[in-house]
């Protein structure tokens, strides 16, 4: 169990990626996708370099691994039982585990900071906030060499801008505590050249609106204050009662072992060797304590004699001046100068090329081609992607013949998921879907298979009131640990919709496979699929892509924030546009899964007697989801589905969003059909309630041709 992202652990995964290691499940716990390389950060602050140049995309590369992304906080360290407890799912156990979770910033209880600063850390948060930064007077609080380079950096950010700035930095005790006195005296003048200026023994009492006001009461004028204050720990190893020292970071021996345990390691920021606690916060150290990190995991995995990571004494500074320029010093000597930065320039772009997966442009980066494959032969999609095809469907159904007792059944036809049949007691709705696994997180694919499950009672206006549970273990893992995380994201999903799960069964077999049998009893108007009327508008609760995405992610080939956003829109579920259409009193509508939206809203032309007319550019998508049709990137069931294309009357040039409309989806948004005169309203309603809907066409008469929809 790797928990972090940071410079030790990529280093990790890359040659876990190079060499695996067999027999060994590996997993990544982290709470965003992207690390950011903290020695390029004053570059993306002065415009040399793009955010993304700076940031190493932790989830393709872990899948181009073989490591399972887990997306989530750790919050505790159980060393004893050797679990790591995680935000709202269950512990994961572990054999061997390593932290390298990085820092936070020192000070940030200081009164007026988190009002009126922009934090140094998280890096991710600085760099989403760079537009904050304006023009008069900034402060920088915190005069070690990131608030030094800082300084330099947003002076030469604002300046390239034609923007006025005036800059001070502010140190609580030295400028550059531990550098030497030849560094501090040529960034004192680099200081006096640009008009920045430096203050020593300047200690921040509070920041008010537009001031800081320092100890003794002076107060300097500030129009925008960045934090650099120093390093603090998370507070993650206190919560564990683990060793740290005075300030909260880990303790860990020479051979990067978290003091007193077994099997628990951690590197980088967050840890402090015991036997040289003295050593900078600085990334130098993290990016070498990953290869010694590397082996000795590796080592615990097989109870080999563990190697000692040995600290230089001295390293090599470089201070990004934002201008072109840069200065440096190791061994007391001090040195700057345009070759200086272009070194660092070179030494930074080295460094992150080693861990570049996924090239801007889609193809594939040096260290990608140089990678083994993922697998042999095409993938097969999991989540909805992985159904029969409906020509195969409807074919098997008509040679079984119309089922005994079809004048019970009530809106619906053998193909439905869901039914609703009349019984002496009323009116009952049941359904029955599953899926095998579209991520390696068995929790996760818990709770989307039944928020997947349950949506098919949703679609049919009807509030799901029980369930049963069919789980497929795969056979390679620990079977009460797995059912465990499977379970308890499914009852997360079911407790939120306030359905009961009242039972199921358990098998085992090849790969993980989540299905859901569900009960509710209809109140109210049926959502139905042949109630669409001429001129109603077509309005879509949420974007499309979950299936090209997951796809990609399989392959190693999505990034990192893309599939965030994707498992963002699963687990919203229907429940809030359910609720949307009962408002409205909607009575035509269905969910938006496997078949794609071509094949659902066929589905409800074909029954209503109708045909529609879309626009392309109207049809929301994931982020990332179109870029990838672009590529080429198809989820396995997706050739199925463009068999919907012969109902279609398209482009003669059609682009790739066309593609969005077979795209298969695993716990898509809702289709609903609404009056005109109430679009405006429903689609306001559902983006309050969190869905960013819109409309996406008009129902139209049938059409002389026979296509169910024009498509511009």
């Amino acid at each position: 169990m790797l928990v972090g992202g940071g410079h030790s652990h990529v280093q990790l995964l890359r040659r876990l990626a190079m060499e695996p290691l067999p027999g060994v499940r590996v997993s990544v716990v982290v709470d965003r996708p992207v690390a950011v390389y903290s020695g390029m950060v004053p570059g993306v602050v002065a415009g040399q370099y793009t955010r993304r140049q700076a940031e190493i995309d932790v989830r393709p590369l872990a899948r181009r691994a073989g490591v399972a992304v887990l997306s989530a906080a750790a919050t505790r360290i159980d060393a004893a039982g050797k679990r790591v407890e995680l935000v709202g799912r269950p512990p994961i156990p572990y054999d061997v585990c390593s932290v390298n979770i990085g820092s936070t910033v020192a000070g940030a209880d200081v009164p007026g900071v988190r009002q009126h600063a922009i934090p140094t850390r998280p890096i991710a948060g600085l760099i989403d906030r760079l537009d904050e930064l304006v023009g008069g007077r900034l402060v920088v609080v915190g005069a070690g060499p990131a608030g030094v380079e800082l300084g330099f950096c947003a002076e030469a950010r604002l300046a390239a801008q034609g923007v006025a700035v005036a800059v001070t930095v502010l140190g609580a005790g030295e400028i550059l505590p531990g550098r030497s006195e030849g560094l501090r005296r040529r960034v004192q003048a680099e200081a006096t050249r640009r008009g920045i200026t430096l203050r020593a023994d300047a200690r921040v009492a509070e920041l008010v609106d537009g001031a800081v006001v320092l100890e003794g009461g002076e107060r300097l004028p500030a129009d925008s204050v960045l934090w650099a204050a120093g390093a603090a720990a998370h507070g993650v190893f206190a919560a564990s009662g683990l060793p740290t020292d005075s300030r909260g970071f880990v303790q860990v021996d020479d051979q990067l072992r978290v003091e007193g345990t077994d099997g628990l390691f951690a590197a980088g920021d967050c840890a402090v060797l015991a036997s040289w606690p003295e050593i900078p916060k600085a990334g130098v150290y993290a990016v070498r304590q990953g290869p010694v990190l590397d082996d000795n995991v590796r080592a615990a995995l097989h109870g080999r004699p563990l190697r000692a990571y040995r600290p230089q004494r001295d390293f090599l500074s470089m201070l990004n001046l934002g201008d072109g320029t840069a200065l440096a010093d190791k061994w007391g000597l001090a040195f700057g100068g345009g070759w200086v930065w272009r070194w660092k320039d070179h030494i930074d772009r080295v460094f992150m090329d080693k861990f570049v997966v996924l090239a801007e442009d889609g193809g594939a980066p040096a260290f990608e081609r140089g990678m083994p494959p993922m697998g042999d032969g095409p993938m097969i999609c999991g989540g909805c992607a992985a159904k029969v095809g409906e020509g195969a469907l409807e074919r098997a159904l008509r040679r079984l013949g119309p089922a005994p007792g079809r004048d019970a059944v009530v809106g619906t036809t053998d193909a439905d998921d869901a039914a609703v049949v009349q019984t002496e007691q009323g009116l009952l709705a049941l359904s029955v879907d599953a899926f095998p696994a579209f991520v390696d997180d068995p929790w996760l694919v818990g709770r989307v298979g039944a928020l997947n499950a349950i949506s098919d009672l949703q679609a049919q206006g009807v509030q799901p009131r029980f369930a049963q549970a069919l789980v497929t273990l795969p056979r390679d893992v620990d079977e009460e640990e797995w059912l465990v995380q499977v379970m308890t994201g499914v009852r997360a999903a079911l407790d939120e919709a306030g359905t009961t799960l009242v039972g199921g069964h358990s098998t085992v077999g090849p790969e993980l496979v989540v299905g859901l049998s569900v009960l509710g009893l209809p109140e109210g108007e049926l959502l139905v699929h042949d109630a669409l009327v001429v001129g109603m508008k077509l309005v879509l609760s949420r974007p499309l892509g979950t299936g090209v995405l997951l796809h990609a992610d399989m392959a190693g080939r999505a990034e990192g924030p893309w599939i965030d956003a994707a498992i963002a829109s699963m687990l919203r579920g229907n429940g809030d546009a359910l609720a949307v259409a009962r408002r409205f009193g909607l009575t035509a509508g269905t969910d938006v899964t496997g078949f794609g939206l071509a094949g659902h809203l066929g589905e409800l032309l074909r029954r209503s007697g109708c045909s529609a007319e879309l626009a392309l550019s109207d049809l929301p998508a994931l982020p990332g989801a179109v870029e990838l049709l672009r590529r080429g990137e198809r989820s396995s069931f997706h050739d199925a589905n463009r068999k919907a294309i012969a109902a279609l009357s398209t482009p003669a040039e059609p682009g790739p969003e066309l593609e969005l409309l077979f795209d298969p989806q695993t716990a898509g948004g809702m289709l609903l059909g609404v009056p005109p005169e109430q679009a405006d309203a429903v689609v306001a309603a559902l983006r309050e309630a969190g869905d960013p809907a819109v409309v996406i066409g008009v129902v139209a008469p049938a059409r002389p041709d026979g296509a169910l929809a024009v498509v511009r």
